[in-house]
């Protein structure tokens, strides 16, 4: 496939620097284009390259013959023949991917805004090393990878474009000619491998192969980059030496909500998966490093505890007996096999000598690793120490034995039928449900204030109840096993009462998790091992935040029993369904509000820290975004140097399937935890700015609302105009599209919500509501409100980060494609008049983006995405056609499997070259 080639537009400098990411993409073009040609015919490629042309005279042109002859062009497409021309766009839009995400690599300014930008600008604060590293040795940042699968890629697939990857950043370092004919052959062979690979899966994932799938990221990016990230912190901190505060967590095996899937069994196995990566990884490095350090005794000389390591290695082999630490090292990779083989049953690959004394835990293992690094720092070896062992210190800190912190996460409603459950067998009460909150709390407390249990060992649980108490137990099996901090967090989905979350105390109690009660007798040693972690997801939890925190902490012995066990609270909040449930702009603003509310509520607790948990999906509509603008726009006084946010589908593949960008993107976040930390003035918004964010926040809800939920039949709108049902059927992961069996929007999870608006080309929850709301805040307006939202903009981070967001989502509409969506609609009267209403609705969020920002051009400051989206929609728009006319024959009978497989994966290339997929 050819790319346009508009070199008449980079007549700038700013602009100049894209042309070599140009000259990337029209290469791959190119070769995709050849194998094409080559694999499937000349007549297939004309007709590609015919529907290419037809299309960018449409985009860019707006060419009303062109757009003709494009419509019947592909209506006359055969099934077989769209689907070679859907595979081909499809994997286009792959290609360009790789070629974008690399493309900060190979600039010089590529890492900025990062640690050197916010190191300067700490600098400039005279804020000195010592109160960075205080931040940091008391702070606590985790990227938390998540279950929510919509990464529509298959593994396979991601192998094939990280080595695209590798080749293309190769390519840049060729001195001449050969080299580069010879890469070009590699980059071909690959391309090749693509376009015949299959590009969907033809099973749906288990929660095993999310498991896999999570972890190539640590083997990738993570257990390297990360502890190299931590030497440059080090570097710039002028030596200082900083305790682990950047650590992994994971969803992938212990997210339990909506998900079935997901039991006792998933736990285990991914704790022991993840052990054994991380294992193997020591395994590794150790092996290594004894292969380099064949320093003699006679040279360079040991400390007395290096040389006891050594005799204790069980290596007997004369040719080492002057190389102590290669002797040492022998034996710290025996431990570490027969770690392995205990902690996971499989076997190390190599063997000095057997595997033999286990490590008890990680820290056994790093002690005497810091033998070693101490003998040679000591010894005139510490350039050594410094470059070689300290990253495997450093990680083994970091990563433990259990590689990420496991979160367990289950929805409020299983935790109360549990406890029903548990106490009719028990005889204390059979109508527990029922109860008012009142009774709940007080019947809760009273039974948390009883060291007899209400379990009963011989009772007959039901499969829902015993799963859930099988979670339990394992997690305490676990926390033994691969440490403490391989299971710190249980999150309660849909928290809504105080009585949720004494609930999941309480089932802590019952299985070995709660040592102590909540009696005045026992408070002074009261603990548990598991935070408690209340999710506040919708409009109306968001707002009773703060409220049920603070009757929670009231309870007697709870800020004992939380002080005892670790002094820490994370609360989590939802983007996703506060979004579906209210808009965008209600959304965001009551999340800042809940945030407020929540550390003005933990001041008055000094002895314990909280940590905000951001609930982040994939596209705006779910919270997403630039990661570093939206911690620098979090509320003064709410990041103190604690965050944790989830990382979701296809963003965990952009962020770090490439280890150079992994890394930058963590330092990224470090940077933003740092800047919202110590440079936040900590000065609350002009109360003019709150209120006027409030009435926003409500005339946008109310608009959104009216449509969503208020609309007759607009439920049957939105399944008969996007392809929901299609994306149900596409095998993006381990947990079913709607929580309930129902059409209900509320039943619906977030993810296809977003995802099916994304592919019609509306991607309406991340802006509906917004025009409304700003129309009617302008309205009789005298120019004195919209120089408030002007100065709103300029000067308040949350709100421009807000409109920068809206900016970009809005951006990626297209009425034009919309519309051909709406006339999937059978009731073409329905569809008219939504649709009109949606129309409308992006005219005046357009509008009113031009008023605020003073420009009516879409990304005005962002004009390297702008541009990206200026080369990418015409070979997006193909797709798009091609999924309505399938999806038209499918819904007509048509059901053959080529227009099954077309439709799936015209939605895999919708998704790839939109890069919103959840």
């Amino acid at each position: 496939m050819q790319v346009e080639n508009d070199s008449a537009d980079f007549s700038s400098p700013a602009v100049l620097s894209d042309q070599s990411l140009l000259a990337d993409i029209r290469l791959l073009g190119r070769l995709l284009g050849d194998t094409v040609r080559e694999q499937e015919g000349a007549a297939a490629f004309e007709r590609i390259e015919t529907i290419r042309r037809l299309s960018v005279a449409v985009s860019r042109n707006g060419d009303m013959e062109a757009d003709q002859k494009l419509d019947a062009l592909l209506r006359s497409l055969s099934a077989a023949e769209a689907l070679t021309v859907i595979r081909a766009f499809s994997y286009f839009s792959h290609l360009a991917n790789i070629a974008e995400d690399l493309h900060p690599l190979q600039q010089e300014n590529g890492r900025e805004p990062g640690l050197a930008n916010t190191f300067a600008h700490l600098r400039k604060a005279s804020i000195g090393a010592g109160r960075v590293a205080k931040v940091l040795s008391n702070g606590w940042v985790s990227p938390v990878l998540t279950a929510h699968p919509t990464e529509v890629r298959r593994k396979s697939l991601l192998d094939a474009e990280h080595a695209i990857s590798a080749l293309l950043l190769a390519r840049q370092h060729a001195k001449t000619k050969s080299e580069l004919a010879r890469n070009e052959l590699q980059l071909r062979a690959r391309v090749s491998q693509l376009w015949q690979t299959e590009l969907l899966r033809e099973a749906r994932l288990t929660v095993r192969d999310e498991i896999a799938n999570t972890l190539s990221y640590y083997r990738t990016t993570f257990l390297r980059q990360i502890p190299l990230l931590y030497a440059e912190i080090e570097e710039r901190l002028d030596g200082l030496r900083i305790p682990p505060f950047l650590r992994m967590g994971t969803w992938v095996g212990g997210d339990r909500d909506g998900n079935p899937n997901v039991r006792a069994e998933s736990l285990a196995t991914a704790l022991r998966l993840q052990s054994e990566t991380a294992l193997r990884f020591y395994l590794t490095e150790v092996h290594e490093l004894g292969a380099e350090l064949s320093i003699s005794r006679r040279y360079a000389g040991c400390s007395e505890a290096l040389g006891e390591l050594a005799a204790r290695s069980g290596d007997d082999n004369p040719h080492r007996d002057d190389e102590p630490y290669r002797r040492a090292l022998i034996g710290v990779y025996s431990r570490l096999a027969a770690t392995l083989e205990e902690l996971t049953g499989q076997q190390a690959q190599r063997h000095a000598v057997a595997p033999a004394n286990p490590y008890a835990d990680a820290r056994a293992f790093l002690a005497d690793l810091e033998i070693i690094d101490d003998s040679l720092r000591c010894h005139h070896s510490e350039v050594i120490a410094s470059q070689r062992l300290e990253p495997l210190i450093r990680a083994a800190e970091v990563f433990g034995f259990h590689l990420a912190t496991v979160d367990l996460r289950q929805s409020s409603d299983r935790h109360e039928e549990t406890i029903a459950e548990l106490l009719a067998a028990a005889r204390v009460t059979e109508t527990y449900a029922a109860l008012s909150e009142e009774e709940k709390r007080e019947l809760l407390m009273r039974l948390l204030s009883d060291p007899r249990p209400v379990r009963l060992v011989d009772a007959s649980y039901s499969d829902n109840a015993a799963s859930e108490l099988a979670i339990f137990e394992t997690a305490a099996v676990m926390r033994r096993k691969y440490g403490r901090e391989s299971i710190r967090h249980y999150i309660v989905s849909h928290t809504e009462t105080v009585s949720d979350l004494l609930e999941v105390l309480l089932l802590q109690k019952e299985c070995g998790l709660m040592r102590g009660t909540l009696a005045p007798c026992d408070a002074a040693s009261v603990a548990a091992d598991l935070i408690i972690v209340p999710l506040f997801e919708t409009i109306g939890d968001l707002r009773n935040a703060a409220g049920i925190m603070r009757d929670f902490y009231a309870l007697p012995g709870i800020v004992k029993l939380v002080t005892n066990s670790g002094a820490q609270q994370d609360i989590m909040l939802g983007y996703s369904d506060s979004n579906k449930d209210g808009g965008i702009l209600a959304s965001i603003w009551e999340l800042y509000r809940a945030s407020t509310a929540l550390a003005e509520f933990f001041s008055q607790l000094p002895s314990i820290v909280m940590r905000l948990f951001h609930g982040r999906g994939g596209t705006v509509g779910r919270g997403g975004g630039p990661s570093y603008d939206a911690i620098l726009a979090q509320p003064p006084g709410t990041v103190n140097g604690q965050i944790r946010l989830t990382e979701q589908g296809e963003v965990i593949a952009a962020k770090y399937a490439n280890p150079q960008i992994g890394r930058i993107n963590l330092e990224l976040l470090v940077a933003a935890t740092l800047e919202a930390t110590l440079l936040s003035h900590g000065k609350t918004p002009p109360q003019e700015f709150l209120d006027a964010a409030a009435d926003l926040a409500q005339w946008g809800m109310d608009a959104y609302r009216g449509l969503v939920y208020e609309t007759p039949s607009f439920v049957d709108y939105f399944f008969a105009s996007t392809p929901i049902a299609e994306i149900a059927a596409l095998n993006i992961g381990s947990r079913p599209a709607s929580r309930k069996p129902s059409r209900k929007i509320e039943d619906l999870r977030a993810i296809p919500w977003s995802f099916s608006w994304g592919q019609a080309r509306l991607a309406l929850p991340g802006w509906y509501g917004f025009g409304s709301s700003i129309t009617r805040f302008l309205d009789g307006d005298d120019g004195a409100r919209l120089a408030l939202l002007r100065r709103m903009y300029q000067e308040w981070p949350f709100f421009r980060t807000l409109l920068s967001n809206i900016d970009m989502i809005l951006s990626k509409t297209d009425l034009s494609i919309a519309h051909h969506y709406a006339g999937l609609a059978p009731d073409q009267a329905l569809a008219a008049r939504i649709y009109g209403e949606i129309e409308a609705e992006w005219g005046r969020a357009n509008r009113a983006l031009a008023d605020i920002t003073g420009s009516s051009q879409r990304l005005a400051d962002n004009p390297s995405l702008a541009r990206s989206l200026h080369h990418r929609f015409p070979y997006i728009a193909p797709l798009n056609y091609l999924q309505v006319e399938l999806i038209r024959r499918w819904r007509g009978g048509q059901t053959g499997d080529d227009i099954r497989q077309g439709i799936l994966m015209s939605i895999n290339g919708v998704a790839a070259g939109l890069r919103n997929t959840g």
